[in-house]
Formats: C-alpha cells, structure tokens, sequence
C-alpha cells in the first residue's frame, strides 16, 4: 500500500501548472509521432533511417506509455 501512496505522489506532484502524469503523456505522444513520423520519412525517401532507429523509439515509447498507464491508474487504486 505504500509503494501506490508513494507513486501518486510521484504522479501527481505539479510541474510548471501540470502534474507529471500530464506531462509524461505528453512526452509519450511527442514519441509517439516521432515514431511514425521516422518511418514515413524513410519510407518516402525523404531522409533515410535505420530500422533500429525505429525500433530504438518505439521500445522508448512503449516504456513511456506504460510508466504513464501506472501513474494515471493509481489514482484509482
């Protein structure tokens, strides 16, 4: 019980008027287009990037987005 009282703290302490939740989906979605937006580009033929690039940021991604799942549920729990 002490770990989740100790993450909504963590989760919901304000940052520049935000709580870090808040912030960390942003940042999430920022990944989130940047992701996509490497393949697109390489698949265009605008700019080249390796599949590692891509990869790289969508384990980033998927990281970010599950320590955001964490902190926006624990409010519920």
């Amino acid at each position: 019980m002490i770990i989740i009282t100790i993450i909504q703290d963590l989760a919901y302490n304000m940052y520049r008027g935000l709580p870090l939740a808040g912030w960390l989906g942003i940042i999430t979605y920022i990944s989130l287009i940047a992701t996509a937006s490497v393949m697109v580009l390489t698949r265009k033929g605008i700019y080249r990037f390796s599949f590692k690039t891509h990869k790289n940021l969508a384990r980033l991604t998927i990281v970010l987005a599950t320590i955001h799942f964490i902190f926006a549920i624990s409010v519920y729990i």
